[in-house]
């Protein structure tokens, strides 16, 4: 039996990254999951959220909720949902702006193509030097790769 791998999408965009997995469930199932903020720890690939502090049981646009994370210390964030179409897109984005973005596209046959987004195009020389010195860069694209294998193991198991 072959390993489960995402995969690592080429973008043109500089600070830019994306990762793509089909799942064999609907839209949306996958969609409630990643509208519920208590879930993310339970697929994040990074290691780095170590649970849900605070947040509506579901996300809506405009919705704020916050996480515990650890990237070599812990830190606490709050996070915005700045885009949301139901079983489509929905995207967060916190204080350095940056976005992290989950584009579903049903395929048919009970499957969905799922895509996650970084992206920190628009975002300060500050929040740039931050993701060049943590190596954030770097890894997102692995992580982003880990995060939607794992979600695809929850929806499907």
């Amino acid at each position: 039996m072959s390993q489960v791998r995402a995969q690592i999408l080429d973008v043109d965009y500089p600070y830019t990254a994306a990762a793509r997995i089909t799942i064999n469930a609907p839209a949306s199932a996958i969609f409630d999951l990643l509208a519920n903020p208590r879930a993310h720890s339970s697929f994040d690939g990074s290691g780095t959220i170590t649970k849900s502090i605070s947040g509506p049981d579901r996300l809506f646009l405009g919705a704020k909720f916050g996480m515990a994370m650890k990237i070599k210390v812990p830190y606490r964030i709050t996070n915005t949902v700045v885009a949301f179409d139901e079983n489509k897109k929905i995207t967060w984005s916190h204080l350095m702006k940056w976005t992290w973005s989950y584009e579903l596209l049903e395929l048919g046959n009970g499957q969905t193509q799922v895509t996650e987004i970084f992206d920190g195009s628009k975002i300060s020389a500050v929040s740039r030097w931050y993701l060049r010195k943590t190596g954030s860069f770097l890894r997102n694209p692995k992580w982003m790769a880990k995060s939607l294998v794992r979600l695809k193991a929850i929806c499907e198991g």
